[in-house]
Formats: C-alpha cells, sequence, structure tokens
C-alpha cells in the first residue's frame, strides 16, 4: 500500500515505537498533517494490536463517516470492511471490520457495556483540543477500565492546540511525539462589519468579494443553521455567476446531503458551502482556497438558576479561528476574509472554556451512575468536573427518578442512560412510551434536542 506522504509519516515510526514499549501517547500535530488518516491505518501492523481493533473518537458524525471512508479509500476498500465507523443512529462495520471510528458517545456506551473493551486494542482521541464533555468523559472511563482491568489497552490522545504537556501529566507522563503540519499560505484580509450590519449580511457581502477577487471554492463559517438558511436566502436572490453552486453544511442534515457539500465540485464549477463549525476540524472540502469567517460561534451554555441549557451566540476564540482560517491552505494557497477589524485580533480569547466547566452535567452525572462511580476524584479528568454544577445535576437527576436516596441509579436512571439523549429528554421518552403516546413523545424528544431553530 502506496500513500501520497503526508508530514505525519515523519512520525509515525516514534509513534509506532512509544506504543511498542508502552499503552500511552500523546501526538500533537496541526491541521493537514494526516493524523486522522494515517495514524490507525498504520497502527494496523503493530505487533502488540494482535487482532484487535482500533477504535477512533471523532467529535463530530461529519467527520467520522468522512475520515472512515477516506481510510477505506486508501485501502482500495469500501466503508465497512477493514475500515468502518458507528455513530448513533447509522453504522458500517463488519466481522472484518480492525479501524473503527466512532463518536464519543459511541465510545462511552462500548465501556458502560463492557468495560475490559474485550476485542479493542487501542482507543485514539482524535481533535482532543476541542475539549467536548462527552472526550472528557470518555478518556476518564477508558482510564479507569485500563487501570481496572485492561492494562494493556493502548491510549493516543491527538491534538492540534491543546497544552502537550497537561495532557501527557494526565497520562502518567506519557511520551509526547510532534509533528509538523503542511498548510500553504493563507493571505488574511479583514472585512469589518458596519454598525447594525448582521451577520449575514457582512458574509454574503465578502462571499461576492471573493468569487470576483479569488479562485477556487469558498467556504463560509457560520453560527448555526437558522444563520445558514438566512444566508442562502440572501445569495440565492443576487446574481451570482452561473458557474456557482451553493451548498449548506451542517450535523443535522441527512448524510447524503453533507456528502454532496464535501464532494470535489464539478469540473468548470465553483461552489460556496454555508456552514457551521462542523468543517473547523478532521475533514478537507476538496477545492476551497477561500474561507469566510463570520467571526462567531454558537456554544451551549447551561444556567443553573432555569436548569435548563441554551444556545449563545459568542465571538470565536483564536484557536477556532485558526483552525477556520487554515482550511484555505489544505490544498493551495489561500485566502481567509474575516469578517472583523484587524483591531479585535488581539481582544480574542486564547480558547474556549473546556465544555465541562460550562455544561450541563446532569448526562455525565448520569453516565457515571451508571458505572457505579459515585466520587468524579476517582477518575483521571484533565479539568474536574466543577462540585457545585455535579451536585446540581445529582438533583436533577433524583427528581427524575434516576437515582435513590443513595445516589445510586435506578432501574429508571438504567434505562435512561440506554437511549442516549440527555437524561430530560430520556425521561420523556420513557415516560411517554408508559401513558401509550411513545411517537408524541419520540417526535417532541426530538424537537427540544435540535434547539437551533431559529
Amino acid at each position: 500500500m502506496r500513500l501520497p506522504p503526508l508530514p505525519i509519516d515523519a512520525v509515525l515510526p516514534e509513534l509506532l515505537s512509544v506504543l511498542e514499549g508502552g499503552t500511552r501517547a500523546v501526538l500533537q500535530a496541526p491541521p493537514g498533517a494526516g493524523k486522522t488518516t494515517r495514524v490507525p491505518l498504520a497502527l494496523l501492523g503493530a505487533s502488540w494490536r494482535g487482532d484487535g481493533r482500533i477504535v477512533m473518537l471523532e467529535p463530530r458524525r461529519l467527520a467520522t463517516r468522512a475520515s472512515a471512508r477516506h481510510m477505506a479509500q486508501l485501502l482500495g476498500e469500501a466503508v465497512g470492511g477493514t475500515v468502518g465507523y458507528r455513530v448513533r443512529g447509522d453504522s458500517a462495520v463488519s466481522r472484518r471490520t480492525r479501524v473503527e471510528v466512532v463518536t464519543e458517545g459511541v465510545l462511552t456506551r462500548m465501556l458502560q457495556d463492557d468495560p475490559s473493551l474485550e476485542g479493542v486494542a487501542a482507543v485514539l482521541f482524535d481533535e482532543y483540543h476541542e475539549r467536548n464533555l462527552v472526550a472528557d468523559l470518555g478518556l476518564a472511563l477508558a482510564l479507569h477500565s485500563a487501570a481496572l482491568v485492561r492494562p494493556d489497552l493502548r491510549i493516543v490522545v491527538m491534538s492540534a492546540t491543546l497544552d502537550g504537556a497537561r495532557v501527557s501529566a494526565l497520562l502518567g507522563g506519557a511520551p509526547i511525539v510532534t509533528s509538523a503540519g503542511r498548510m500553504y499560505p493563507v493571505e488574511t484580509i479583514h472585512v469589518a462589519r458596519r454598525d447594525g450590519q448582521r451577520v449575514e449580511g457582512a458574509v454574503v457581502a465578502a462571499i461576492e468579494r471573493a468569487i470576483r477577487e479569488q479562485v477556487g471554492d469558498v467556504l463560509a463559517f457560520l453560527p448555526g443553521a437558522a444563520e445558514i438558511r438566512r444566508t442562502g436566502a440572501l445569495l440565492a436572490a443576487r446574481d451570482l455567476p452561473a458557474t456557482v453552486d451553493l451548498f449548506a453544511l451542517q450535523g443535522t442534515m441527512p448524510p447524503e446531503q453533507q456528502d454532496r457539500a464535501i464532494a470535489p465540485s464539478v469540473p468548470g464549477r465553483r461552489k460556496v458551502v454555508l456552514a457551521t463549525s462542523v468543517a473547523e476540524t478532521s475533514l478537507t472540502i476538496e477545492g476551497v482556497r477561500v474561507v469566510i469567517d463570520s467571526g462567531v460561534s454558537r456554544v451551549p451554555r447551561f444556567s443553573p438558576r432555569t436548569g435548563m441549557t441554551r444556545l449563545e451566540t459568542v465571538r470565536v476564540a483564536r484557536d477556532s479561528a485558526d483552525q477556520r482560517r487554515g482550511r484555505a491552505g489544505r490544498v493551495a494557497p489561500g485566502v481567509c476574509y474575516r469578517c472583523w477589524d484587524s483591531a479585535e485580533d488581539g481582544q480574542l480569547l486564547a480558547h474556549r472554556a473546556p465544555e465541562i466547566l460550562e455544561a450541563d452535567l446532569a448526562p455525565l452525572a448520569l453516565e457515571l451512575a451508571s458505572a457505579g462511580i459515585g466520587d468524579v476524584a476517582t477518575l483521571q479528568w484533565l479539568d474536574l468536573p466543577p462540585s457545585g454544577a455535579l451536585r446540581h445535576a445529582r438533583t436533577v437527576l433524583a427528581a427524575l427518578g434516576a437515582l435513590d436516596t443513595d445516589g445510586r441509579i435506578t432501574a429508571h436512571g438504567q434505562a435512561m442512560a440506554a437511549i442516549g439523549l440527555h437524561p430530560r429528554l430520556a425521561h420523556l421518552v420513557i415516560a411517554s412510551r408508559a401513558r401509550g403516546a411513545a411517537d408524541d413523545g419520540c417526535d417532541l424528544a426530538a424537537l427540544l434536542a435540535d434547539r437551533d431553530t431559529k
């Protein structure tokens, strides 16, 4: 199997050597290095793997399917053969599958069903710098299982921007393997929004300018589905060149629509892809030479006062802005139009706060109870879950009947955990079923789960 060279290839021998002599590694590799698709395939030939599977976690369903498909193509196979994937509600695996790309929630269920992870030789945490709550939980549970029953389990944390020293310490002083990246030069052009101008108007103006001034496909980052719809409507009413095709790309879209958005453009045509942050990492959209960054993103914020999580539009963090900018330089020199003034660059936060410090911890508390873990301090965390938020989460779970008076999970709680929804929604589904209104309960839960409906 001869593959086109990528920067990650230079450090694969070092990574293999580290995992031959130990069970932990931290891989630092910037966007474009090739870590997502090359590392799992390289581990297939490791002596310690035996016949065990390599499980790699991706933070987004779109990247999960796309990376599995790309690896399968590199092997000259269809997805579901040597390389497969599993996300909630969709999978392509077989008895032959040895590299399995999954979303973090799938790994949590795997660990809950079988803490020994029988048949799994290694777990890779890709894009760990995003610090999703479920990724932190998955890593904590994987380390817990390795300490108790699977000392041979290889755990590799792969990150583009995170402080490798902190992760190394979490993994007991694991060696850090560092790869160079590959990114072509990207010119940055600031096109600040006018006072009172909506984000959609600024993005549309930047897209029209980019089509006039630049070559190649355009990837525009918007905070959510509502802005994508409004931007698409504005562009449809403009006099765009007849050779320009318009696509939307967000995590809740059907897979076939996502595939069309990331597929290469037809020769002689250009495309404009309106995307959420789902396109920031682990995914190369062929042909993109221009990025339009709205400068804002939508993040979940938990309010202890109301006990609910709401989506809030916030200024993008520095690391996310740099990730977005880098999408323009994946395949050739590119240009990034940023919809803010250059003076604002210095005001950007370096990183967004880890989700575990801000999120509703009810899902985490339910999973811990399901695993029989009463004290979070018995697990290894990069950031310990806040005690106040955890107390509130357990109070909510007790009110829903998921925990008993001693804080242990009930049969109802186990049923809630098995559904894979937020505990409030899982309770809704189960209660609706008991009242003979299962269809209505599922429909209502689906609507409530997709909160970006403005």
